[in-house]
């Protein structure tokens, strides 16, 4: 009789574990910091996830140790840009090994995907693209591979991580709905909040050290007046540098972004004896907090560096 009441006892409590123990902890494999970020808006908390490219590191020129050749192996899904960022991915995720598990965030047309969000008004400014000189980004033919500077194409990468994590065999699905919704609405939510704290730097000539930022600038209606160079693995030629140069003489509100990965004294000797404030930004996201809020810090982040700019800060 005893027995039996302690197993009548017991039986719920064996239940709980029992169904806490079909709860899956995926292994999920990020290639940079900002996809990692939005997995972690996403994923359940019992995640397990891993990030290849390492702070201070370039996702264009990057090598793969043989750990995190272990770590792809034993990965559940694994999240990357597509071959236009992590070129150093691009053969090995395209083989059988990984093929299957991998998953391409960038779009196969990010504009119409872009097109899709139209619930929010965009201002009425020229495309930012044909400010800088150039079309298109130097990782080869295609698009600006930054796709994460974009929100609203953030927010896409996100539904996407969602999509291929609740195919996981169980898989919380539960946590997995509840956190996209919640990163949704805060992710709309902040978007309109920077859009609004922008409205004082529609004024300034943007220049960047190198394009990526066009992302960001294009959905807030900001001018990049020109790029110091268009791939930051090789120095622009002269003649490019001499019409940068003669765009932030003619400029009135000329302020640079730097970014923390590149050398400084590069662009302080370009920019020698002529009035330009610099900002600094990090498209990396390499010191924001890896958490499930770390994307909304990063896009407020951004909006500061630009906000920077109104300081008149000349002697970065």
């Amino acid at each position: 009789m005893i027995l039996s009441r302690l197993a009548r006892r017991l039986a719920p409590a064996t239940l709980v574990l029992f169904a806490g123990a079909t709860q899956a902890a995926p292994e999920v494999v990020a290639s940079i910091k900002p996809v990692e970020l939005l997995v972690r808006a996403v994923a359940p908390d019992n995640a397990t996830i891993t990030t290849l490219v390492p702070p201070g590191a370039s996702p264009h020129n990057y090598q793969l140790k043989p750990s995190q050749r272990q770590d792809l192996e034993g990965a559940d899904a694994i999240f990357w840009i597509g071959p236009d960022m992590e070129t150093f991915l691009t053969r090995l995720l395209s083989g059988r090994d990984f093929a299957e598990r991998s998953h391409a965030l960038a779009p196969t047309d990010d504009q119409d995907h872009h097109e899709e969000h139209d619930g929010h008004d965009e201002p009425d400014t020229e495309p930012t693209r044909a400010a800088t000189g150039h079309d298109g980004h130097d990782h080869g033919e295609g698009e600006d591979p930054h796709l994460w500077l974009d929100p609203m194409l953030a927010l896409d990468m996100a539904r996407e991580i969602h999509r291929q994590l609740s195919g996981l065999p169980d898989v919380d699905q539960t946590a997995l709905d509840n956190n996209l919704d919640h990163f949704e609405q805060r992710l709309l939510s902040t978007e309109v909040e920077i859009r609004t704290r922008l409205e004082a730097a529609r004024s300034i000539s943007l220049f960047t050290y190198h394009d990526a930022f066009s992302r960001f600038a294009e959905h807030y209606g900001l001018q990049i007046a020109g790029v110091l160079t268009l791939s930051p693995e090789r120095s622009p030629g002269a003649r490019h540098v001499a019409e940068v140069q003669r765009k932030l003489r003619q400029s009135e509100n000329a302020c640079l972004l730097t970014e923390p990965q590149f050398e400084r004294q590069w662009w302080r000797s370009i920019t020698e004896g002529i009035p330009v404030t610099f900002s600094t930004w990090d498209p990396l996201a390499t010191d924001i907090v890896a958490n499930a809020d770390g994307y909304l810090a990063f896009q407020s982040g951004l909006a500061d560096a630009v906000l920077r700019c109104l300081e008149g800060n000349t002697g970065n």
